[in-house]
């Protein structure tokens, strides 16, 4: 899906983009309506739900297991997450995992994913997003069709790096479809509507050195806590929950909890999530992001004309 100004905001992005790659939360939120039709014409198939997710019971997609190419054993055979030694910093095995599983990732051609995220924009937690994201990692390439809201629905977005003097193509829905393909900045006002991040930011690789990059600035001070949980699920996908929570509000932090589900078997981060400090004294902490990367397919095979507006399964105009 998947980011923000790491100094300033928060840990991770997707996913992504309009990121992230990519997200539920433990909330009790529901969906009223069920992303169907997929734009390469598969179904959106059912599946199991994590319990822990009340709103992926409504969308219930299949999870994909990945094709066994030499990247995606590659990823899989990266080293995995287990706690830290003695009087070493809380965050050092989140970051020597990161690190080892960076170049993994590069490593991946491509992949798909049903993006699911929600945002908290201007203090309003606004409702889930659902996207259809095909991804190529080199030229970083990105294709999007919003799957839900009701009103965002069937919106196409194509981004393919070198191209199109650094912009994207997007088409809109409803009376927006008069407007035809437009040609517009990913960090420009309409495309930053209601959006954390612009689009170039999306996927699971820039999750990863985000990890990094904010882990490393903040390893220089104390009062982290950092726990891992083995048999956290997504969708029914058994992962490692990291949570990181910094107790005490300080300007060294910008988030008071951050929490990171890597899939045990393809050993990449699938769901991330931060929450603020709570506005009064004995309040919950408030859910500022969250991005999921669910139906995750590794290695298909992505031409051109899977980035490509002229393609016939897309709609643009």
């Amino acid at each position: 899906m998947p980011l923000m100004k790491l100094k300033t905001r928060c840990w991770l992005p997707v996913v992504a983009a309009c990121a992230v790659f990519a997200g539920m939360s433990l909330s009790s939120a529901a969906w009223a309506a069920e992303p169907e039709n997929a734009p390469d014409g598969k179904p959106a198939a059912r599946g199991s739900a994590s319990t822990a997710h009340p709103i992926l019971s409504r969308l219930r997609p299949a999870y994909h297991v990945a094709e066994r190419s030499e990247a995606a054993k590659a990823a899989a055979a990266a080293p995995m997450l287990a706690p830290g030694q003695v009087n070493e910093h809380p965050l050092m095995p989140v970051l020597r995992w990161a690190y080892s599983g960076i170049g993994n990732i590069e490593k991946l051609h491509d992949y798909s994913a049903t993006l699911a995220k929600r945002e908290r924009i201007g203090g309003k937690l606004l409702e889930y997003q659902f996207m259809f994201v095909k991804l190529r990692q080199k030229p970083f390439s990105v294709y999007m069709c919003f799957l839900g809201p009701a009103d965002m629905k069937g919106q196409e977005v194509i981004y393919v790096e070198g191209l199109n003097n650094g912009n994207m193509w997007a088409h809109g829905v409803g009376f927006q479809a008069a407007l035809g393909t437009l040609s517009l900045k990913p960090d420009g006002i309409v495309a930053m509507k209601n959006q954390r991040y612009p689009l170039t930011e999306l996927g699971i690789l820039n999750m990863t050195r985000r990890l990094v990059e904010v882990g490393e600035d903040n390893k220089r001070f104390g009062e982290c806590d950092v726990k891992f949980y083995e048999a956290a699920k997504i969708n029914g996908r058994v992962c490692t929950m990291i949570e990181v929570v910094h107790p005490v509000p300080r300007r060294n932090f910008v988030f008071h909890i951050a929490r990171i589900f890597v899939d045990k078997e393809l050993n990449l981060p699938i769901r991330y999530e931060s929450l603020d400090w709570p506005k009064e004294r004995g309040g919950s902490p408030e859910l500022m992001e969250e991005y999921t990367y669910l139906n995750l397919k590794l290695n298909n095979g992505f031409t051109n004309a899977d980035f490509d507006t002229k393609n016939p399964n897309y709609k643009f105009r």
